[in-house]
């Protein structure tokens, strides 16, 4: 009875050990990375990722239909004679 019972304590010392590994290291070879109310949390890999830059544009985000609008007005303004209609800058 005495040598039997170190044999099973080895197994089970054996298989603890085992079972504590593998979660050891599945634990370690997922990712953290998580989606938390629409804020993404950072993975233990973060420092490895490729930084994304995105440059910043400009302030007033409609400058091309501004500068359309403008051309339009300038071109009106120039074309047609004012017969004193009451809708533009002339006749005001």
């Amino acid at each position: 009875m005495n040598k039997s019972q170190p044999t099973i304590r080895r197994g089970r010392l054996f298989l603890a050990t085992l079972v504590a590994s593998m979660a050891l290291g599945a634990v370690s070879l997922t990712g953290c990375q998580v989606d938390v109310g629409g804020q993404t949390l950072p993975s233990p890999y973060y420092l490895q990722d490729d930084i994304q830059y995105f440059p910043s544009g400009p302030e007033f985000k409609l400058s091309k239909e501004a500068a359309a609008l403008k051309a339009y007005k300038d071109e009106l303004k120039g074309d047609a004679p004012c017969n004193n209609c009451g809708h533009c800058d002339n006749c005001r």
